[in-house]
């Protein structure tokens, strides 16, 4: 996938997440869940958080570091299962998902929810952007239902917020239409 720039690739943190940390709510550690090149990471280590990213591709961790080094930035990248994330050994205040809990099914997405769980301490916030049920067409990932969302993160956890919000892609400069949750770990 990383061969080429995906079209999720804009060379910058997305929107809806930079409006999150210029308004101060990321705390640290943050874990960058499916990263990619790891741009919601390094807006975090550039606010001065611990910030860890991770994915499955090699080659978007590969570039996710070669950046971070580039703009002299401490982040930590990671090639790893998103569904394993106990074995990181660590807690984070703040988990960020840009993309990456649409790609699973209805299995996996159990699986990743008890994933986060492991990594999250009470009043821990997890923050999502995911591809909405509001976007035309069938192109593209699954789109999410705000029900979904509700119904994943049922038990032990609170759902804050889901909002509408848009999702900058390389193939359409309006964007797609996306959801913004917000849900704490109880």
């Amino acid at each position: 996938m990383y061969a080429g720039a995906p079209p999720w690739v804009i060379g910058r943190p997305q929107p809806a997440f930079l409006e999150l940390a210029d308004a101060g709510v990321l705390k640290g550690p943050v874990l960058d869940v499916g990263c990619g090149t790891g741009e919601h990471a390094l807006m975090a280590a550039a606010r001065g958080l611990d910030a860890t990213g991770i994915d499955a591709a090699p080659a978007a961790i590969a570039i996710a570091k070669a950046t971070a080094r580039d703009r002299g930035l401490p982040a930590r990248f990671l090639v790893w299962n998103a569904l394993e994330l106990a074995s990181l050994d660590q807690r984070f205040d703040t988990v960020l998902d840009s993309g990456l809990f649409h790609v699973f099914d209805d299995d996996d997405r159990a699986r990743f929810v008890e994933s986060l769980g492991a990594v999250m301490a009470p009043e821990a916030r997890y923050h999502m952007l995911c591809f909405s049920d509001r976007q035309p067409g069938d192109w593209g990932p699954r789109r999410i239902r705000q029900q979904e969302i509700r119904s994943s993160f049922a038990r032990g956890w609170r759902v804050d917020s889901i909002e509408a919000a848009t999702f900058d892609v390389t193939l359409d400069p309006a964007g797609v239409r996306a959801w913004r949750a917000a849900i704490t770990r109880t």
